[in-house]
């Protein structure tokens, strides 16, 4: 049977199994054979699709049922896979690990569930033998799910005729292996994976993956799987332009600031935007005659020295934004117009638009889902109004703001953000497409500011 729309989701038995390892190199095997793809990421990440369109070349989306519903997650999938294009999803954490830690909401589960896509348990078998069965058997029977097979991951040649032999008492198929490859390791620090542009020879570490892949995977079975595929026919309502004239827009995009959806680039650019993007670590001005600024997370504790070093561009900032350019500033960003960040090499003075000093600390800080509550009426919302966002991040700020209340599921709560009539600037992440009516007014100010 022939699917509209072939998909796969490469889920885990939980962070550290190998979804990205085992993904990326299904996607490169994938890729080798002329196959077209679609990366998908389940969740609010940014490190993953960014290696996905880096390393490979390939458009990747996130997933994440948190901000959308099940029928805005199906018409988002569908309209990234047209022409027979095949969507690769990576699962997050765990198959069932969703919001709170406590509901399957939001977890690959659900979303496979919700897209009606078969999902590959991607299984390491270290420190198991007969238990491994068991506790495959176990995802199965937990839950209503669509799990169709096992990949074994981090198995030798020698060992993998046990461990399949196994798995199949679990009475599941098994779609092959991948080997040990420590030559294509890719290295971690605090927020996830290096990106694929600080690894230099990611071409080839990402091939040796696919030899593997070709070698000990069942590529043609896995294509034949995610070809049974239903169609999806939800779509989205027409996005209407703020305006015909262009809106341009700042965006910082170097190494210090990458943390960016594409949905988010793509909602800006669809609502009328320019998108202009610009190097606080290289451009020693702003763009010319931009009317907002939009500065994503990153690593900016990375690069403070070098960040701090460009005075011109850090002044310019402070005096535009003080002046009331429209900015939007998501923890990385939000971290740089602080005053200082404090990292392990020292202290370093950032752009000064905002009071206190950021930290890095040894763990993370107010971590996961949340909702934020507009104290008042600000750039992108009315008093009352709530937005969903997402925090990960291992600084502090002496200063967060409290201009909105954030409230997390399990009913945690706390001030943050700072906001006004022409600023958004804190540690929670925005997801746009979750917000249009918020995204549309903060470029209608844009248009205001310029006009003033």
């Amino acid at each position: 049977m022939t699917g509209s729309q072939p998909r796969l989701l490469i889920g885990g038995t939980g962070s550290g199994c190998g979804k990205t390892t085992v993904s990326s190199a299904i996607l490169r095997a994938l890729q080798r054979r002329g196959v077209s793809l679609c990366a998908f990421k389940c969740g609010p990440d940014y490190i993953d699709p960014m290696f996905h369109r880096a390393a490979l070349g390939l458009p990747s989306y996130n997933l994440d049922l948190f901000f959308l519903s099940e029928s805005q997650i199906r018409a988002l999938t569908a309209q990234h896979l047209q022409n027979q294009t095949v969507g690769i999803m990576e699962g997050v954490m765990g198959f069932y690990d969703g919001v709170s830690g406590t509901t399957d909401q939001a977890s690959a589960a659900h979303l496979a569930r919700a897209t009606q896509t078969p999902a590959i348990l991607t299984v390491r078998s270290k420190g198991q033998s007969l238990s491994l069965a068991a506790m495959v058997q176990g995802f199965l029977q937990f839950a209503p799910n669509t799990i169709q097979g096992v990949i074994l991951n981090d198995v030798s040649k020698g060992m993998y005729p046990f461990y399949r032999n196994i798995l199949e008492q679990a009475g599941v198929k098994v779609y092959g292996f991948l080997p040990p490859v420590p030559e294509s390791e890719i290295p971690d620090r605090h927020l996830g994976l290096v990106t694929a542009a600080e690894i230099g020879d990611i071409q080839a570490k990402l091939d040796r993956l696919a030899d593997a892949a070709e070698e000990c995977l069942d590529l043609d079975g896995l294509l034949e799987l995610a070809h049974t595929t239903p169609p999806l026919t939800d779509q989205f309502d027409p996005i209407m332009p703020v305006t015909h004239a262009p809106i341009r827009i700042g965006v910082a995009q170097d190494r210090a600031f990458c943390f960016y959806y594409q949905d988010n680039l793509d909602m800006l650019t669809a609502l009328g935007a320019e998108l202009v993007p610009f190097s606080p670590l290289e451009d020693t001005s702003l763009p010319e005659a931009i009317d907002g600024l939009y500065i994503g997370g990153g690593y900016p504790e990375l690069y403070a020295p070098r960040l701090a070093s460009n005075r011109q561009l850090r002044a310019e900032l402070k005096e535009k934004i003080g002046q009331g350019l429209p900015t939007i500033a998501e923890c990385g960003g939000f971290m740089y117009l602080g005053e200082e960040i404090c990292c392990e090499t020292g202290v370093f003075p950032m752009v000064g638009a905002l009071p206190g000093r950021a930290e890095l600390t040894a763990r993370l800080q107010n971590f996961g889902y949340t909702s934020l509550i507009a104290k008042k009426d600000c750039l992108l919302c009315k008093q009352g109004q709530v937005l969903p966002a997402h925090e990960f991040h291992y600084s502090k700020s002496e200063f967060s703001g409290c201009d909105f209340t954030a409230k997390k599921p399990n009913g945690k709560q706390w001030d943050c953000v700072f906001a006004s009539h022409t600023l958004y600037a804190g540690y929670p992440h925005l997801y746009f497409r979750a917000i249009p009516a918020s995204i549309r007014q903060f470029l209608e100010i844009c248009i205001e500011m310029r006009a003033k």
